[in-house]
């Protein structure tokens, strides 16, 4: 894998480009973008997101990752602009740290997942124990992906897994030179 650091023309017309909430729709867009790209060798994903649903960042992300895999002599690298939120750093995430650009200005923001439930619980008292369980399953099953999206993002990096659960909770917004010192990027552009 080429890990040298990618001059400034290579990000003059992404293969890629995305703006909006990560959702179904802008998946339908990355891939069909991300297919027109197959005679590439070096394939730029540019981003701009407030954020949106962390499983399609997360099937994006698995594109990327699998693309990577089968195809080692291409290189896929990621462009942040303004605004990498939430579910957009999960998704910048599964590109490689050498591969991670952001534009100046831009910032990411890692916070932890969110769940909004109603647990209604009726009926036989063994029905009402599977029905906790299963939130619980549920809610400890969301905090390992989680967790595994962190570990993906910081690697490489001087961030540690402590420093990321402190300050998760209460939305950490990081500026793109900060990113840069802290090893979560490559470079601001």
């Amino acid at each position: 894998m080429d890990t040298t650091p990618l001059p400034h023309t290579t990000f003059h017309a992404p293969a890629v480009l995305l703006s909006g909430p990560v959702d179904h729709d802008m998946y339908r867009q990355f891939r069909r973008q991300l297919d027109a790209a197959a005679e590439r060798t070096v394939v730029v994903v540019e981003l701009s997101t407030l954020g949106g649903d962390p499983e399609v960042a997360r099937m994006m992300g698995e594109d990327i990752r699998f693309n990577s895999e089968i195809a080692p002599e291409r290189r896929f690298a990621f462009l942040g602009k303004a605004a990498i939120y939430s579910a957009g750093t999960t998704f910048m995430s599964f590109f490689a740290r050498n591969n991670r650009y952001l534009t100046r200005g831009t910032r990411l923001m890692i916070h932890e997942r969110k769940l909004s439930k109603e647990l209604k619980i009726n009926g036989p008292l063994t029905t009402c124990v599977a029905t906790v369980k299963a939130a619980l399953h549920e809610i400890e099953a969301s905090i390992a992906i989680q967790n595994e999206g962190f570990a993906h993002l910081i690697k490489g990096s001087r961030v540690t897994m402590d420093e990321v659960l402190a300050r998760a909770p209460s939305n950490w917004y990081i500026e793109a030179e900060e990113a840069r010192g802290l090893g979560l990027i490559e470079a601001v552009l």
